[in-house]
């Protein structure tokens, strides 16, 4: 593949991924969607997507399974309801930085040597994560940075189970597809608002197919072509492309704590990552 496609492909798909953040921020915060709803059309319009690109690409059996699809379903869940009260910058960071957490944390239990850089950048962006959610003034509320860093251990939990599946398009789509079940019955659990307004509809149905759907296909076009160390440093970018557009897109303030949180969780991952890792998806 030529490298100028790579570039564009994997920037393609880390816009994709932060939007993700800014497209639900801006759902709950400016119109009447709640997050269980949210939700559900998130998973049921990426699902669609993924399994029409599937078909369209003549494949028709869809793989993934249930205990992957849960983890999915736990990760949208978690995310929707973490951004009722967080910004999109802290939400994208205790996403990413957990997902990075879990992951190693993961392979040193199963074994994996660890180097004296991975130990000290593994305790430098957890570090940056507690400092996040330390109290004060400016620390985010603490029950929605419980649900972001569920969502995150989930969305580990994913990329970890994802990991030699096949083909990782058939994969996604067959995983979508089974957690759609719970998101309906999220929905049944936690009724909301249901004033589908038609701002709220786009943002939702946005995330899913394109954010999501779209931007996962992306993301696994340009990933072959990458190194697992420089697939997994590029999306130290997704946070600081949400942290952007939660400024210029939102209006929303960036605190010093959450600058000086975001330099500790990436530098840390950085260094985490001065040899090949596993490489998550998403966000």
């Amino acid at each position: 593949m030529p490298q100028t496609r790579v570039v564009v492909l994997t920037v393609l798909a880390m816009l994709a991924f932060a939007a993700n953040s800014l497209l639900c921020r801006l759902a709950l915060r400016s119109t009447s969607i709640d997050p269980a709803t949210f939700t559900a059309i998130r998973l049921v319009s990426g699902a669609s997507v993924l399994a029409l690109i599937v078909a369209i690409r003549g494949r028709a059996r869809l793989g993934g399974n249930w205990w992957s699809a849960l983890a999915l379903f736990v990760y949208a869940a978690g995310f929707s309801l973490a951004y009722v009260g967080l910004p999109a910058a802290a939400g994208a960071l205790l996403l990413f930085g957990s997902v990075q957490v879990t992951m190693h944390a993961w392979g040193i239990r199963a074994g994996e040597r660890i180097g004296k850089w991975e130990a000290c950048g593994l305790l430098l962006a957890a570090g940056g994560l507690v400092a996040l959610l330390l109290p004060g003034l400016s620390a985010p509320p603490p029950g929605s940075a419980a649900m972001m860093l569920c969502a995150g251990i989930a969305w580990g939990v994913y990329s970890l189970r994802g990991k030699g599946a096949g083909d990782p398009t058939a994969t996604t789509a067959g995983n979508f597809l089974r957690s759609v079940p719970m998101a309906l019955l999220l929905l049944l659990l936690l009724p909301g608002h249901r004033d589908l307004d038609s701002t709220g509809l786009a943002l939702a149905v946005a995330s899913g197919a394109l954010a999501s759907g779209v931007g996962y296909v992306i993301w696994y076009a340009a990933l072959p072509a990458l190194r697992a160390t420089s697939a997994a440093v590029v999306q130290l970018s997704v946070p600081v492309i949400a942290a952007i557009g939660g400024v210029v897109l939102l209006a929303e303030p960036v605190s010093l704590r959450l600058v000086l949180s975001a330099l500790a969780v990436l530098g840390g991952v950085a260094l985490a990552l001065r040899r090949p890792v596993r490489v998550p998806t998403g966000g």
